[in-house]
C-alpha cells in the first residue's frame, strides 16, 4: 500500500516537472562533459558531499511553446501594504510589443488596479500599477499580451 502511494505521488512529481530524472528537482539537473545527467544537491551523503564533477554544463531549460515565450517579472515581490505602486517588466519573446496586463483572475476583484504601459518595446517593456485596496495576503497571477506572445508571473501579497 504504501510502496503504490509513493510510486504515485514520485509519478505525479515527474509529470508536473517538479523532480527530473535522477531523483532531484528538474532545476538541479546538470549534464556532465560524458553526456550522463548527475544531480546537484546542497546536502551531503555518507560524510561526501553529492554534486557535479569538473567541467560539468548545465541543461538548458526546454523553450516555452510558441504563444507563450513572453517573459514577466513584477518588483517589488512580495509586497508589503496596499496602494504600493508595482513595477512589471520583461520581453515579449518574439511578439510585437505590450498589448495589455491583467492582474487577476477576474475583472471584479483585481490584484493590481491603475495599471498604465509606459515602454511597450518588445525587447523591453515596462508597466506599473497600484496594489488593490481590497486585496489580502496571498498570491495573484500577472498576465502580459505581447501580441502574438502571453507570459505570466504571481505576485505575492503580504499585507
Amino acid at each position: 500500500m504504501i510502496k503504490k502511494a509513493v510510486t504515485a505521488i514520485a509519478g505525479l512529481c515527474l509529470s508536473a516537472g517538479l523532480v527530473g530524472s535522477a531523483g532531484v528537482p528538474a532545476g538541479a539537473q546538470t549534464r556532465t562533459t560524458a553526456g550522463t545527467t548527475a544531480g546537484t544537491t546542497a546536502g551531503t551523503t555518507a560524510g561526501t558531499t553529492a554534486g557535479t564533477t569538473a567541467g560539468a554544463v548545465q541543461v538548458a531549460a526546454p523553450k516555452p511553446p510558441k504563444g507563450a515565450r513572453a517573459v514577466v517579472r513584477v518588483s517589488p515581490n512580495p509586497t508589503a501594504k496596499r496602494g504600493q505602486e508595482v513595477t512589471i517588466t520583461g520581453h515579449c519573446g518574439g511578439g510585437r510589443g505590450l498589448k495589455a496586463v491583467i492582474a487577476g483572475v477576474d475583472r471584479e476583484r483585481p490584484v493590481l488596479e491603475n495599471i498604465r504601459i509606459i515602454k511597450d518595446d518588445p525587447k523591453a517593456f515596462v508597466a506599473k500599477g497600484t496594489l488593490s485596496s481590497r486585496i489580502g495576503n496571498g498570491v495573484g497571477p500577472v498576465f502580459v499580451d505581447c501580441g502574438g506572445e502571453a507570459g505570466v508571473t504571481l505576485l505575492v501579497t503580504h499585507v
